[in-house]
């Protein structure tokens, strides 16, 4: 029964079967003959058909849900089970959003490994607000993002100070100023973030201080990832605000240089993000680690 409803739920987060046979090293026929026994033992049907394209039902949503609860509690007797051993063992899912998964959170995937070998860490990448979506559909038990959002679900710890800089090209005109103003900025080309980044955020509130409307900026481009933005300043005149931990090899290299703008800071924390209420000993282990690599109090 555990199995059937393992091929169950991995169909229902991926709603094609080919890709539930691929993932659980099983035949095609044999999940769907998983599944037709599941709605034969529930006298219902949990996929609804639509030639090559399946849904959920209401009760395969329902069914969901009580799959998905009885794999977390699974999760949670693996690793409590195991601390009585000399090895502990368990799944943690973690979420990062672009800039931290990138130049970040990998030394301390690193650190927490040596330490414990045999927990397995899954690492989604995406923006602050997937990763929010992800940890309140509870699709991962920690977060690790760039702001904060209003969710009242969430709770948020700061654990690591970053600022924006103003980067462009070296070979930008502009690169020999020492300083520009932030009304300078109007006449500049900019490359973004998409919305729904922490980054784009944290950039227009620094701005509105400032007395700077983000839509008084002339926008290029706005790029899904950090990498494409630093390759396509790399080949134009345009400029962008970047965290100084994403740029610190080009600006060793002099191939991009900061720019200084009078009157404005843009400076922000990374926040460990977890539902309020919810808590289990295997996350609460990658937090110290994670603390002990900064050498924060939590």
């Amino acid at each position: 029964m555990d199995f059937r409803l393992k091929v169950f739920y991995t169909v229902a987060l991926r709603l094609n079967f080919t890709k539930a046979a691929t993932e659980l090293y099983i035949t095609q026929p044999a999940v769907s003959k998983h599944i037709q026994e599941l709605e034969e033992t529930y006298k219902t049907k949990l996929f609804e058909r639509n030639g090559s394209k399946i849904a959920l039902t209401p009760a395969g949503k329902m069914l969901q849900k009580y799959t998905k609860s009885i794999f977390d509690i699974y999760r949670e007797i693996d690793f409590e089970m195991s601390s009585f051993n000399a090895e502990r063992q368990g799944l943690l899912r973690l979420g990062a959003s672009t800039t931290i998964s990138q130049y970040i959170i990998s030394p301390v995937l690193a650190s927490f490994h040596q330490k414990q070998k045999d927990i397995k860490v899954n690492l989604l990448n995406g923006n602050t607000e997937q990763i929010e979506t992800a940890l309140i559909n509870k699709e991962i038990e920690i977060g690790i993002v760039e702001g904060q959002s209003k969710n009242q679900s969430i709770k948020y710890i700061p654990f690591l100070k970053d600022e924006l800089v103003l980067v462009c090209n070296s070979n930008n005109p502009l690169a020999k100023q020492n300083e520009i103003s932030v009304n300078d900025l109007k006449s500049m080309k900019f490359i973004t973030r998409e919305r729904g980044s922490g980054t784009l955020e944290v950039i227009e509130f620094a701005l509105k201080k400032a007395g700077l409307k983000f839509s008084d900026l002339q926008i290029e481009m706005q790029l899904g990832s950090t990498e494409s933005i630093k390759s396509y300043l790399l080949n134009s005149d345009c400029f962008a605000f970047m965290s100084i931990h994403a740029v610190s090899k080009e600006l060793k290299n002099k191939e991009l240089i900061v720019l200084d703008v009078e009157n404005l800071s843009v400076e922000r924390y990374f926040y460990i993000a977890t539902l309020k209420g919810k808590s289990d000993s295997l996350s609460e282990l990658f937090i110290q680690n994670l603390a002990f690599h900064y050498n924060l109090k939590l």
